[in-house]
């Protein structure tokens, strides 16, 4: 990537002044990355109460054809009687990087793929930022469907959808997760340890294990432009547990 669009891409987090300081790693500092102390490991959390009786992947087994076709019909909750579309997700099925958000919004809901309002561009600038494109990455959301109103899922929809994600994680063996916002990370880790609480450490999803990082949604980026600068410490941390994976 240019400078000048790397550039480009960390203005949008508000980092004009963030200057590249290497390229590709070399074998000297490959081997000094591998014998760094290793990276902070969340605690273990305690779970919020509404979220503990979530179901089993009752997806094992089907492959992206069949588990799109089921989200597409799924009517287990009630947010089937007022979605325009399932969001089922988009990007690299062997992608390493999978992106998780809360759910679909008003224009997510109209096109049928994630992140693609505003909040999907600072995403994308995001993700370019450290050097993926969004091509690259898979990015999906919680819930298929759209709260009205874009409140916030209930527990029960969370519960009755967080099986079809766990059957895609298990499809693309991710090295990391990136949990984007306090609702995701929430539903994911099944806690309610705030969101500031949960930045900066590598917490485990599921029985697989798989390395997942916390930060802020774009969205709320977008409305607190102050913690952009959090955000981008968050992602470099990602990058970082992913290259330790």
């Amino acid at each position: 990537m240019n400078s000048a669009l790397r550039q480009e891409y960390l203005a949008a987090l508000g980092l004009e002044t963030w200057v590249v300081r290497g390229k590709t790693p070399t074998s000297r500092e490959t081997a000094a990355l591998r014998e760094a102390p290793a990276l902070r490991e969340a605690p273990a959390l305690r779970e919020a109460p509404a979220l503990r009786e979530v179901p089993e992947a009752r997806e094992r087994g089907a492959d992206w054809p069949e588990l799109k076709a089921r989200v597409a019909a799924c009517t287990r909750c009630t947010l089937c009687n007022t979605r325009t579309q399932t969001v089922f997700g988009v990007g690299n099925p062997q992608a390493e990087w999978l992106v998780v958000g809360e759910a679909p919004g008003a224009d997510e809901d109209r096109q049928g793929e994630p992140f693609v309002g505003r909040a999907g561009q600072l995403l994308n600038s995001m993700l370019r930022a450290i050097g993926l494109a969004r091509e690259q990455v898979y990015i999906a959301n919680v819930l298929k469907c759209r709260p009205p109103g874009n409140r916030d899922p209930t527990a029960i929809e969370a519960a009755e959808c967080l099986p079809y994600l766990e059957q895609q994680i298990a499809l693309l063996k991710p090295k990391l997760m990136l949990a984007v916002g306090r609702i995701a990370a929430q539903n994911l880790l099944r806690t309610d340890v705030t969101l500031g609480r949960l930045r900066q450490q590598v917490h485990r999803f599921g029985v697989s294990g798989v390395p997942l990082v916390v930060t802020y949604h774009p969205a709320y980026l977008l409305r607190t432009p102050t913690d952009k600068r959090k955000a981008w410490e968050d992602l470099k941390f990602a990058r970082e547990v992913c290259a330790r994976v």
